[in-house]
């Protein structure tokens, strides 16, 4: 059957607009977004991939530039912040990932790649195998990355321990979980397309019938869980994080580890100080361009503060990351 076109919109913007106008993308038309940086200009590509045009021609335009427009009035350089509209075929968008999308090693323990990428994983190194397409989530995005590696991280081989993923996406944090033995495991996600698409990629990776994917809305979802998991990860935006605490932290086992990721760094304290308020304390964080994410635990039952970062989240040492 012959597949209907892409419709792609695009922005070019700057190295230090690149995350924010990939939200602004992501808010504005509710797709996976990608962008391109060539190291050697500096040119910076936004790109968002819709299955159908865009209904209004000038409408989502004129909403692009007026946004594009705030983020310049708050000092953010977006220049030179133009957009642009164009159709691509089904085969043109898949080769273009390629170029875009390598192999990601989470240390000897865990290997992402795509089904094009002929490397072979380490001794002992478990595989996902995950190609990019329409629902958020390859590994590649920092907030995605930093819950791989805490997934890693937090897995102690012999003992059970079960894992939530909320806002699963392309499934990728849960089918990584299944590849490392975590159990029982359930995701979830609003989005219809996304549960489709994350349990497509759990049987291409054998672990479809370890892994329980539901259509949830955690606005939705009682406070009062009957079964409470070791590891709960919410990637998700910082103001759906703040709204919703009770309802994830209603998630979280006894000395189990919540993982917060999406939040702008500029928003992580205010969502830091929610938390900890509900008592939580931050055992892990990563600054990677605008994003920070964190790692955080009950207080009373810590494990060590992992090195380089101190008690309520500090870098042990100043400077930019």
């Amino acid at each position: 059957m012959k597949r209907r076109p892409l419709w792609k919109v695009s922005v070019a913007t700057s190295a230090e607009a690149e995350d924010a106008v990939t939200e602004l993308l992501v808010h504005a038309f509710g797709q996976p977004v990608v962008s391109y940086r060539d190291i050697e200009t500096g040119h910076t590509s936004v790109t968002a991939y819709l299955p159908e045009r865009p209904a209004s021609s000038r409408g989502w335009r004129e909403d692009l530039q007026r946004r594009l427009q705030a983020a310049r009035a708050c000092g953010l350089n977006t220049h030179p912040g133009q957009i642009w509209l164009a159709r691509v075929r089904w085969e043109d968008w898949a080769e273009s990932w390629k170029r875009h999308f390598k192999p990601l090693a989470i240390g000897s323990a865990l290997l992402v790649r795509p089904s094009w990428s002929r490397l072979r994983p380490r001794k002992g190194q478990a595989v996902v195998v995950l190609d990019p397409g329409l629902s958020f989530g390859t590994g590649q995005h920092p907030t995605t990355a930093f819950c791989l590696h805490q997934v890693v991280k937090r897995r102690q081989p012999g003992t059970p321990q079960g894992l939530l993923d909320i806002g699963t996406g392309s499934g990728i944090l849960a089918i990584a979980a299944a590849r490392l033995g975590y159990a029982p495991i359930h995701a979830f996600d609003l989005d219809p397309e996304s549960i489709r698409v994350a349990r497509a990629n759990a049987c291409q990776n054998d672990v479809g019938g370890r892994v329980r994917f539901t259509r949830q809305d955690l606005a939705q979802a009682s406070t009062q869980r009957r079964r409470r998991y070791s590891v709960v990860c919410a990637n998700l935006i910082s103001t759906v994080l703040l709204a919703q605490r009770e309802r994830i932290l209603a998630c979280i086992a006894p000395a189990g580890v919540l993982l917060l990721a999406g939040i702008l760094k500029e928003e992580f304290t205010e969502v830091q100080a929610a938390y900890e308020t509900s008592g939580l304390r931050l055992i892990a964080s990563r600054i990677q361009r605008e994003w920070r994410s964190g790692a955080f635990v009950a207080a009373g039952i810590l494990p060590a503060v992992e090195p380089g970062i101190l008690p309520g989240g500090l870098p042990a040492k100043a400077g930019r990351k």
